[in-house]
């Protein structure tokens, strides 16, 4: 592979517009190409400098800090784009935009970013569809079997405000999920702490745990069905798997989940043509009071999910499940 020259060190001031990002995540932006885990060898060998001392990841650089960037031998490769099809995909999906913000309808199977062994995700998708776009990054993530609203920012200040609201809970979040079972619990908010974890093959799993992180959602019915149940989740807090652990922590497992689910169940919502985890984020709104600016999106169900529901719809006892 052709390999660039060796380039200099850099010193770069940070601007207004960078300011409130981590380093680790503006290391990446300026170090296009190079590995996330050579990013962190270099921050943690002390390569990277803020103010001409040591940094960690986590940073936040502040307007007029000074960031020493040091030479990295990058490859020559072009940037990874989608194809006709996903470019496609990803052209339909779009379900908001304004000068600051996009919305997308997420397909489901379609992870948010590259990596592990993927060339690309939905961001960088629409930054080789949007060349000319001087930023897009994503507000949050959904994982790669969830489809609905996905956030992305169009300007750094965009994304700061976002993050501020997602951290002080004024985010509405919701999805549609099919748990199995019928649902008796009315309107339940679960609170249970979560903890990741890695198990051999970098496979990773959320549990819940004392120990582990606050976690909030609050769960409602919408339909009963002979053996399963429509729910809507409201997210309080934004874990990894939250949903789907919660869920099943309630005693209803999501359908279609292989990792916190029923294979019983999920082998019975595959008879029904379910190919993938029923999670859907189907709404998001929020109020930035700063701009006098309100955003309420809604995205509909993709066609497989309602297929499944019109086939629970159409079977016999529905809505008489004891």
């Amino acid at each position: 592979m052709e390999k660039l020259d060796r380039p200099a060190v850099q010193w770069v001031e940070i601007s207004a517009e960078e300011a409130g990002q981590r380093i680790d995540n503006f290391l990446q932006r300026c170090l296009k190409g190079v590995p996330k885990s050579r990013i962190y060898r270099l921050l943690r060998k002390g390569e990277v400098r803020v103010n001409k001392g040591r940094t960690k990841p986590e940073y936040r650089i502040q307007r007029g800090d000074q960031v020493r960037i040091p030479p990295v031998r990058m490859a020559a490769v072009g940037s990874p784009a989608p194809s006709v099809k996903e470019a496609d995909r990803l052209l339909d999906a779009v379900l908001y935009e304004d000068e600051r913000l996009l919305v997308l309808n997420k397909p489901a199977g379609m992870a948010v970013h590259g990596g592990s062994g993927l060339s690309f995700g939905v961001i960088e998708a629409l930054r080789a569809l949007r060349p000319a776009a001087p930023f897009l990054e994503l507000v949050h993530r959904l994982d790669r079997d969830t489809s609905g609203c996905l956030l992305i920012a169009k300007r750094r200040s965009e994304l700061r405000t976002l993050h501020e609201l997602l951290r002080n809970g004024e985010v509405e979040k919701r999805y549609l999920l099919l748990v199995q079972g019928e649902w008796r619990q009315g309107q339940r908010e679960v609170r249970a702490a979560l903890k990741k974890n890695l198990l051999r093959g970098g496979e990773r799993l959320v549990q819940i745990d004392p120990e582990g992180k606050d976690a909030v959602t609050r769960f409602r019915l919408l339909e009963s069905y002979p053996g399963a149940s429509l729910l809507e989740a409201e997210l309080k807090t934004g874990r990894t798997h939250q949903i789907r652990v919660h869920a099943a922590h309630a005693g209803h497992p999501l359908a279609g989940d292989d990792k916190y689910g029923d294979a019983g169940f999920n082998r019975q919502m595959r008879a029904l043509g379910l190919k993938r985890l029923f999670l859907h984020a189907h709404y998001v709104a929020f109020r930035d009071a700063e701009r006098g600016r309100a955003v309420a999106v809604s995205a509909p169900m993709s066609a497989d999910l309602r297929n499944v529901i019109q086939q629970l719809e159409a079977g016999p006892d529905t809505g008489q499940n004891t």
